[in-house]
C-alpha cells in the first residue's frame, strides 16, 4: 500500500493574539540586543580602567624610584658629614631607612602592575601576557580632555543600554498580557487535507485515489476552571515586575550620572591642591637640602621636606588616576562607549562533521 499527502491549517487572528505574541518576541530580540551592547559597553569601560590603573602604577614606580635616587644621595652626603663629625649615626640610620622605605615599595607597585596588565589580556580575550610587551615603554596617566555632553536625564532612556533592555522586557511583558487576553476568547480556524493510496506507486495519481477535506474549526474554551483568566493574571503581574524593574533601573542610571559627575568635580578640585602642595613641597625639599649641605639647618627638616614631597607626588598621581576612572565611570553612566552596529549572525564555534559515525568494529 502506498500512501502520500499532507496537512494545511491557517488560524484567523481574530482578537490579535498571534500579534501581540510576535511583537513579544521582537521586544524580546530587541533586548537582548541592548544587553548585548551593555556588556560591551561594560567590556570597554574596564579595559579602559585597567590601563589607566596600570599607566598609574608605572608612573608611581617611577617616581619611588626617582625620590629613592635623592634619598640615597641624601645618604651618601649624610655619611660624609658623619665622618667629617658634623653629623650623627642617628642621621645616618634614618637617611638609610627613609631610602630603604621607599624602595620598599616599587617591588609592590611592579606586582600591581603585572596584575593589570595580565587582567587587560584577558579582558582582551587573549594570553594574561599578550599586552605586557606594551607596557615596556613608560606613558603619561591619560588625562581627559574634553567634556562630556551631558545631556537632559531622558537621554539615558535612549543612550543606556541597560535601561533600553529594561524598556524592551516591559514591553514584552505588556505584549504578553494581549496574548494572554486573546486565548481567553474563541479561536477560529480553516483545516484542510489531501491524501491518495494506492496499491500500486503509479496509481497514486490517479483521481479516484485522491480524498482531500476542508472545513473550519471553532475552538471555544469554556470549561477551563479559569486557568485563562489565571494566566492574564500571571502576565500581569510580570508586567509590574517589569516596570518596576525598568524604573529601578532608571533611578540607578540617573545615580550612577550624579555620583560620578560630582566625584569628578571634586577630585579635578583636589587634584589642584595636591599640585600646589607637591608645588610648595619640592621647593622646601630643596631649600632644607642646600642649608643642611652648609650646616645652617639640621637633618630633620631634610628627612622631614623628602617624606612630605614624595608623599605629596604620589598622591598627586594616584588623584590623576581617579580623575581618568570617573571620566571612564561617567562616559559609561551616560551610555557611551560603543556606537556600532553589533553584529552576532557569525558564531563563535562552528561545529562541523558532528553526525553520526558508523563505530568501527571491536578487534
Amino acid at each position: 500500500m502506498y500512501q502520500a499527502g499532507f496537512d494545511a491549517s491557517w488560524e484567523l487572528d481574530l482578537f490579535g493574539g498571534t500579534q501581540r505574541n510576535i511583537e513579544a518576541a521582537i521586544r524580546s530580540e530587541q533586548s537582548a540586543e541592548d544587553e548585548l551592547r551593555y556588556s560591551l559597553v561594560t567590556l570597554l569601560g574596564d579595559v579602559a580602567a585597567y590601563y589607566v590603573d596600570a599607566r598609574g602604577y608605572q608612573a608611581r614606580i617611577a617616581l619611588a624610584r626617582r625620590t629613592a635616587a635623592s634619598q640615597r644621595d641624601t645618604e651618601r652626603l649624610t655619611r660624609t658629614k658623619y665622618e667629617a663629625g658634623s653629623a650623627t649615626a642617628v642621621d645616618l640610620a634614618k637617611a638609610s631607612a627613609q631610602a630603604a622605605s621607599t624602595e620598599a615599595n616599587i617591588p609592590t607597585y611592579e606586582a600591581a602592575l603585572a596584575a593589570d596588565t595580565h587582567r587587560l589580556g584577558i579582558l582582551l580575550g587573549r594570553a594574561p601576557t599578550a599586552v605586557s610587551g606594551l607596557f615596556a615603554k613608560s606613558a603619561p596617566v591619560p588625562a581627559p580632555r574634553m567634556p562630556l555632553p551631558t545631556g537632559v536625564p531622558a537621554d539615558l532612556l535612549t543612550n543606556r543600554s541597560d535601561v533600553a533592555s529594561a524598556e524592551r522586557k516591559l514591553a514584552q511583558a505588556t505584549a504578553k498580557i494581549g496574548a494572554a487576553e486573546a486565548d481567553r476568547y474563541p479561536s477560529i480556524s480553516l483545516t484542510g487535507s489531501v491524501g491518495t493510496s494506492a496499491i500500486r506507486a503509479g496509481d497514486l495519481a490517479k483521481y479516484s485515489s485522491v480524498s482531500w477535506s476542508v472545513g473550519p474549526s471553532i475552538t471555544v474554551p469554556v470549561f477551563d476552571a479559569g486557568k485563562r483568566y489565571a494566566t492574564v493574571r500571571i502576565a500581569e503581574a510580570q508586567r509590574d515586575q517589569a516596570f518596576a524593574t525598568f524604573h529601578s533601573t532608571l533611578l540607578s542610571a540617573l545615580e550612577d550620572v550624579e555620583n560620578a559627575l560630582v566625584a569628578l568635580s571634586r577630585e579635578k578640585a583636589r587634584a589642584g591642591k595636591l599640585a600646589e602642595a607637591a608645588k610648595n613641597y619640592r621647593e622646601a625639599a630643596r631649600l632644607s637640602r642646600s642649608l643642611f649641605e652648609t650646616g645652617s639647618s639640621n637633618f630633620l627638616d631634610v628627612l622631614d621636606a623628602e617624606r612630605s614631597l614624595y608623599s605629596a607626588e604620589d598622591s598627586l598621581i594616584q588623584s590623576q588616576v581617579a580623575i581618568a576612572k570617573y571620566y571612564v565611570t561617567l562616559a559609561k553612566a551616560l551610555g557611551g562607549g560603543w556606537v556600532d552596529p553589533v553584529d552576532a549572525a557569525t558564531p563563535l564555534i562552528v561545529d562541523a562533521n558532528t553526525g553520526p559515525h558508523a563505530r568501527e568494529a571491536l578487534r
